[in-house]
């Protein structure tokens, strides 16, 4: 009668799986196939010769062994959730509805600007008329505006014009503080096909934005209709007037689009200080006397 197989121990085959089956490596303990992947092993080693101390080495460091040993840090790793983009890395993936918007008013600006140069060269669609967009462009410069206002106050003999004479002085001296000021802040360039033959310059007027003329006209233009008597068809030039110089600014390539029509609300809300602050002898009377004693 044949013998029982028998395993390594000397104890047969039945009894050590019972016995595997009560120790922590058994299946109740989570451990099943560890076991039996050891129980394999050493059988094998058993048959091919090999020392069973280095095959129970072996089974011990196998990949099987090592999962099973540690099952809770492994779903545990398996689980752990993915590290957190930081918050500009999140800003720069999901862009805002207004950078989104801001940036294609850039785009169409741009497009629409180069569009309307139809006078930034001699050799453009519009050439011709540029000798007459470079005279507009004389008529509402800074220089032209100061030196005219100050000879006309040297000129006045009444305290009413003097006055107002007074005020669109000091009007124009805050247009172009507060122009320059901006310019130097947002340091935005003149569109690419502007031809740097401007009548004047400082060195701010390098820069585009706001349009100082647009700013000037819409400023003078407001001034003139609200403290001069004039009839209708001068009322409507000098609003034509101001269109007009805002819109050769852009056909010349000087500004952008956005830079004039900035520049006519700036101009707009600049009026608003200057009647604010409105200068008179009973308010600003040193300023008066001085005047008259010139």
């Amino acid at each position: 009668m044949a013998s029982p197989r028998r395993s390594v121990e000397g104890r047969p085959l039945g009894a050590s799986v019972s016995s595997n089956t009560s120790n922590p490596g058994s299946p109740a303990h989570g451990g099943g196939s560890s076991g039996r992947f050891e129980l394999q092993s050493l059988l094998s080693s058993r048959a091919a010769g090999v020392d069973p101390t280095s095959a129970r080495l072996r089974a011990s460091e196998s990949p099987v062994h090592r999962r099973g040993s540690f099952p809770v840090a492994a779903a545990g790793s398996s689980q752990a959730p993915p590290p957190s983009l930081p918050e500009e890395d999140r800003m720069d993936l999901n862009p805002s509805f207004l950078g989104i918007a801001l940036r294609s008013l850039l785009a169409i600006d741009l497009w629409l600007s180069k569009k309307l140069g139809v006078c930034a060269g001699e050799s453009s669609s519009w050439g011709s008329v540029r000798p007459l967009m470079k005279l507009l462009e004389i008529s509402g410069h800074g220089i032209t505006w100061l030196l005219g206002t100050l000879y006309c106050l040297c000129r006045s003999d009444s305290w009413a014009g003097r006055e107002v004479l007074m005020n669109l002085l000091f009007a124009l001296l805050l247009d172009l503080l507060v122009v320059a000021l901006i310019k130097g802040l947002v340091r935005r360039r003149r569109p690419a096909h502007n031809q740097m033959d401007m009548f004047v310059t400082l060195s701010v007027d390098k820069y585009s934005f706001p349009s100082g003329h647009a700013t000037r006209a819409s400023l003078v233009s407001r001034f003139i209709l609200k403290h001069l008597v004039l009839a209708i068809p001068l009322r409507v030039l000098v609003v034509l007037w101001a269109f007009i110089l805002g819109l050769s600014r852009v056909m010349l390539g000087r500004h952008n689009v956005t830079d004039v029509a900035f520049g006519f609300f700036l101009g707009y809300m600049q009026y608003s200080i200057v009647d604010y602050c409105w200068l008179s002898p009973h308010n600003a009377p040193v300023l008066f006397i001085l005047w008259n004693q010139q």
